[in-house]
């Protein structure tokens, strides 16, 4: 109820720069296509209240969330673009020593100005949609630590995050991705939450995940995320029993023996808001019970809030997802509300270092200068 209410807040917020804005540049004649707007945003709600709803998952309500996707974000970035001419003018009106009494009340040729801007923020509103989304590519970091031994120099660790497998990513497209992972020939794979986003593909969805344990030397180990609670975590524990995935709830396993041991250790996810704090400690302490002082620890954690709970422990690597990136940027820059202390790549409490993966894929069914990506990390010795 919370995210629908939510989401209503924002389609009327929309609605009312779409009002502003096509008066501003239409005069009386915005009032036609802004009625437009209100029916569609109307339509946009109910559309969030049915697609949303797991129970009403498949292959008509994928096409209802795509059309809203693309309606909400051609009118995000109409809105954008109108904003930005309207202050233009402004200025140019302040530095010309012009009049500025028809600031509001249209503009010459204000209808083929909207025309052109309605046809890019389409454009745009279509490329994330259908082409941003899919556009995955590799990253490769180099992680130095203090110490590291011979065997664990070069020892590469492959990150994905947030599948968010359903509607908009297949299984198909899961095992692309896990093929297309495994040919990066990494020792080890982590895959830190929000991958089992449907009850239906989850028995189906494990096993594909378990295939491909022997592509990766030093196996697979997950931490579940919030999306895998929402979905129901006794279905998920049926289908990970007997597979080689290292399902880390609050737990840790030693991965190679070295003069500084790798450890990697992974927390659930606090479901609970108003104790996140108290339970992400909790967590903590849990999954690092036992590793030896000397080790070199990662930590996998779906929610990034975990980097200072980490850094207690000397950790020298966090590695998280959940917020997507934000899902739309301009080189590399999230362009988004600052919903979260850690949106996307790096970020260091002393010498622990968290990166927040950008995510596989999503539930809102759009991306733009955010693509999601294959995270390779090198660990090599700090000079």
């Amino acid at each position: 109820m919370g995210f629908l209410v939510i989401s209503a807040l924002f389609v009327v917020f929309l609605n009312v720069a779409m009002y502003v804005l096509l008066r501003s540049f239409l005069g009386a004649g915005g009032r036609r296509p802004h009625r437009y707007c209100l029916i569609l945003n109307m339509l946009s709600i109910i559309g969030i209240g049915m697609g949303f709803k797991p129970e009403h998952a498949g292959a008509v309500t994928a096409v209802i969330i795509q059309a809203v996707t693309i309606w909400l974000m051609l009118q995000v970035f109409l809105i954008v673009l109108l904003s930005l001419l309207l202050v233009g003018k402004f200025l140019f009106s302040l530095l010309a020593k012009r009049r500025r009494e028809s600031l509001f009340a249209g503009m010459k040729g204000g209808k083929y100005v909207v025309a052109v801007m309605t046809a890019l923020a389409l454009s745009l509103s279509l490329y994330g949609s259908f082409v941003g989304r899919h556009a995955l590519h590799t990253v490769e970091y180099t992680v130095p630590v203090e110490g590291l031994g011979e065997r664990l120099e070069g020892y590469r660790i492959a990150q994905l995050s947030d599948v968010h497998l359903g509607s908009f990513y297949s299984l198909d497209d899961f095992q692309q991705l896990l093929e297309k992972t495994a040919a990066e020939q990494p020792d080890v794979l982590v895959v830190t939450g929000d991958v089992f986003d449907n009850a239906g593909m989850t028995m189906q969805a494990a096993r594909l995940l378990d295939s491909y344990s022997d592509r990766f030397p030093q196996g697979i180990y997950y931490c579940r995320g919030n999306h895998e609670h929402i979905r129901g975590i006794p279905l998920l524990e049926i289908a990970l029993e007997g597979k080689s995935i290292h399902n880390l709830v609050n737990d840790n396993a030693m991965v190679l023996e070295d003069s500084r041991p790798l450890y990697i250790a992974g927390v659930d996810y606090p479901m609970q808001r108003e104790q996140f704090a108290y339970l992400a400690d909790a967590y903590t302490q849990k999954a690092m019970d036992g590793i030896p002082a000397n080790a070199v620890k990662v930590l996998l954690a779906h929610h990034p809030d975990f980097l200072e709970n980490a850094a207690g422990y000397g950790t020298e690597l966090v590695l998280s997802g959940h917020t997507h990136g934000g899902q739309l940027g301009v080189e590399g820059i999230p362009l988004v509300p600052p919903v979260f202390e850690y949106l996307r790549g790096w970020y260091s409490q002393g010498r622990t270092r968290l990166y927040v993966h950008p995510g596989n894929g999503s539930w809102f069914p759009f991306r733009l200068g955010c693509q999601p990506e294959i995270a390779v990390f090198k660990l090599t010795k700090a000079e």
